[in-house]
């Protein structure tokens, strides 16, 4: 099996709906008639996307709204405040039936940056475990003779010995915070009967406790290397009572994901996995559905006329993949391929992501959805779930673990959601190399078309060095383009091929089939 590709050369000037200019796009394509899901792969590393089976790689030193591929890195994400907020709306929507208020029609155009909260939950749920991993045994012994002689000096009550404990405990945790050693901590006088704490209640915390925390927190995010007042973070000084982890400790995406709902739910809802292929009766059974709800979208959202998504083109642009879908013994159970990922409320469908399963990847293709069902940011909501299904994948084929959500584009407000999934990086147009966002923003913001690849010696190190390895199908035969250029004349054909060369590169030109006629 192997891709066989119609190159189609350069199309430029033509009009951009992204920032509505009439004469400033330019790209080049091709028609896959078969693509591996390698060679996709491959080719989506190197800046190149599908539309239906039209594959278009953006000029990006010509093109007016500069677009480049971005992918996020799910192994490491976290969700943000706003992201949490949409998968707690969710839940609420199916536990209850609640509608939040507000308008929410154009997420996932907006949402916002993590924020300080998000960084600081982290914080605590580290400091949380660290404080759960260490026990009393962790105290000096200076402490613990200290207490034992106070005890045969005073010869108190089991009661009176346990409150007097928690006092010294708290004196201690002060102690530490400020930095002084353990060791000069002084024995308090115990409490008088009846006014010590009561060990069957759960145990408070101290304002100034928390404000001292809060402060302790605050040093670390300044202070990354790990010193804290006189203290290796990593050697947290114990809490006697710490507060339990399962409280404290922030939720997984997962964990918000597939809460369990209650068995008087509200909603019943169901995501399903569905190849894209007539040949599987679920994506048969479920096509009317799904292109009645296509249609509904573009004409409420995208006000496209009802003759501009008919079912020819529904079909072309979201069911016809040029994917061949393969389901190797090592692979995702679900295989490799194109989907269909349909969101199920109560026996209808009210959302489609269109996404492929590529060898090292997640790549998002399209989103259609209810517009009835705006107020629950399917937008979002369908891309955490995205983030969450690669994550799943990756657990039984590790290299596949980043998920792809198409072009980035500064330049343009509505596509600059993509960057506020992190961590994430953005693809070098020139080397073809990945570099983290935040690394690439202050370029941006200083110029459309940037090299994000700061080493001015470094080179595309896939570029096409010896094209006439490549491989050509001509009248029914494979041969290399060294032997088929002896029977071609046209010297556009020869420029043709080359810059179809070196926008595939080296490897995918000597492995996919150049169709000539």
């Amino acid at each position: 099996m192997a891709s066989v590709v119609e190159y189609k050369g350069l199309k430029v000037g033509y009009y951009c709906g992204y920032c509505d200019s009439e004469e400033g796009k330019a790209s080049c394509g091709m028609w896959a008639h078969s693509m591996t899901v390698q060679d996709y792969q491959d080719l989506i590393d190197r800046g190149w996307r599908r539309s239906g089976k039209y594959v278009y790689k953006p000029v990006m030193n010509q093109t007016c709204c500069p677009q480049y591929t971005i992918r996020c890195r799910p192994l490491q994400f976290q969700p943000s405040k706003s992201h949490k907020k949409v998968l707690k709306k969710m839940l609420k929507f199916l536990a209850k039936g609640e509608i939040s208020k507000g308008n929410c029609e154009d997420e996932p155009m907006e949402p916002t940056m993590p924020t300080m909260e998000d960084a600081v939950a982290s914080d605590f749920a580290l400091i949380n475990k660290l404080d759960i991993q260490c026990d009393l045994k962790t105290l000096s012994d200076d402490l613990k003779e200290s207490l034992k002689s106070e005890e045969k000096k005073k010869g108190k009550s089991s009661e009176r010995e346990e409150s007097n404990e928690l006092i010294q405990s708290q004196d201690m945790e002060e102690k530490l915070d400020s930095g002084e050693p353990s060791h000069s901590v002084k024995v308090h006088t115990a409490p008088q009967p009846g006014k010590g704490a009561d060990l069957s209640k759960p145990p408070c915390r101290k304002a100034k406790e928390i404000r001292k925390e809060r402060k302790r927190l605050k040093l670390m995010q300044q202070n990354p290397g790990g010193e804290l007042e006189g203290f290796q973070v990593r050697c947290q000084p114990p809490s006697l009572f710490p507060p339990k982890a399962k409280s404290n400790q922030p939720k997984s995406l997962e964990d918000l994901i597939f809460e369990s709902l209650p068995e008087n739910a509200s909603h019943k809802f169901e995501v399903r996995l569905v190849p894209v292929s007539f040949e599987d009766p679920e994506f048969k059974s479920s096509f009317s559905q799904s292109f009645s709800l296509y249609v509904k979208y573009q004409m409420a959202i995208h006000q496209d006329p009802p003759d501009e998504c008919g079912k020819t083109e529904f079909t072309r642009f979201l069911c016809s993949s040029p994917l061949e879908a393969e389901n190797p013994p090592y692979g995702p159970d679900c295989g490799y391929g194109s989907f269909h990922q349909q969101y199920w409320l109560d026996g209808k469908i009210i959302a489609v992501g269109v996404i492929d399963v590529l060898p090292y990847c997640v790549s998002s293709v399209y989103l259609y959805y209810d517009p009835d069902y705006s107020f629950l940011s399917l937008g979002v909501y369908s891309a955490l779930r995205e983030v969450a299904f690669t994550r799943q994948l990756h657990e039984k084929t590790p290299q596949l673990s980043y998920y792809y959500m198409g072009f980035y584009i500064h330049s343009c407000p509505k596509m600059k959601y993509k960057g506020q999934y992190r961590p994430s990086d953005l693809l070098c147009p020139e080397t073809y190399v990945w570099v983290p966002i935040e690394q690439c923003l202050p370029s941006l913001e200083n110029s459309k078309y940037c090299r994000f690849n700061q080493d001015p010696e470094a080179v595309d190190e896939d570029r096409s060095k010896e094209p006439d390895r490549l491989q050509v199908f001509y009248k029914k035969a494979i041969m290399p383009y060294g032997v088929y250029k002896k029977q071609q004349r046209d010297p556009r054909e020869e420029a043709a091929v080359l810059q179809y060369a070196s926008l595939v590169g080296q490897t995918c030109s000597e492995r996919m089939l150049l169709f000539r006629n």
